[in-house]
């Protein structure tokens, strides 16, 4: 492997897909390694910690599911980027990948152009949001974003609430690094969509909705009642720290 190369971990049991997923990635230049089902792509990932840099997941696995596999690789790893690809094409299947932790997903069969366009996206995101930790922390005293009794940490991506501490998946972070980002502003999940997820032609306001109520989790004290990060009835969101209340 070349220094620097890249490291996409292809799970996949369907050879000829899997060959030429890995084909077409080592022609763009990252390194391909393919698994065959789950137990064996969490015995790799425990065993090579932060050593993968994107799986790309199929659902349909023998013995255990690709939502089953996705939730125990955010269990290992909350920030490892998890793109599934999928022959299911129900809403209700998008929405449960996502609430297992996966940042994009694309029906099969796909377009080679733009799985690798995903592919590029996704592997500079968490270089992106860790180089906007990084300013945030030269430009502030502290290396974090604070508001009521929330701290964000950019750099870990963790959010701390009182005494209790969480560690959001590489898109939660970014959704929650562009509340912060335009306080005050009331955000159209239209816009939001366009801006934090960039593709979203497999992606539905819906799914907005849903990423929404699991940041509430984490900064409100009452979910049900949030003061931080409300609704705006017929448009989307709007971010409202404590210092603009």
């Amino acid at each position: 492997m070349k220094s620097g190369q890249k490291l996409v971990l292809i799970v996949e049991d369907e050879e000829s897909i899997a060959t030429g997923l890995r084909f077409n990635l080592q022609a763009e230049g990252y390194e391909a390694l393919v698994m065959g089902d789950g137990p064996a792509t969490l015995t790799y990932l425990e065993d090579h910690p932060g050593r993968v840099d994107l799986v790309l997941l199929d659902l349909m696995l023998p013995g255990m599911s690709g939502y089953e596999i996705c939730r125990s690789i955010r269990e290992l790893d909350p920030i490892l980027p998890v793109l599934v690809l999928s022959a299911r094409t129900l809403t209700e299947d998008r929405a449960h990948a996502f609430e297992c932790g996966a940042d994009q997903y694309m029906a099969k069969p796909f377009a080679l152009p733009e799985l690798l366009s995903r592919t590029r996206n996704l592997l500079s995101r968490n270089e992106r949001l860790m180089r906007v930790g990084e300013s945030r922390a030269r430009s502030q005293t502290r290396d974090n974003y604070s508001f009521g009794d929330v701290d964000v940490d950019f750099r870990k991506f963790e959010v701390r609430r009182g005494a209790e501490t969480s560690t959001l998946t590489t898109l939660e972070m970014q959704l929650l690094a562009y509340f912060i980002d335009h306080a005050g502003d009331v955000l159209s999940r239209s816009r939001i969509l366009k801006d934090v997820w960039e593709q979203s032609s497999e992606v539905s306001t819906r799914t907005i909705d849903n990423f929404v109520m699991r940041l509430r989790k984490y900064i409100e004290a009452d979910p049900a009642i949030p003061r931080y990060l409300l609704s705006v009835r017929g448009t989307g969101y709007r971010f409202v720290p404590d210092e603009a209340l």
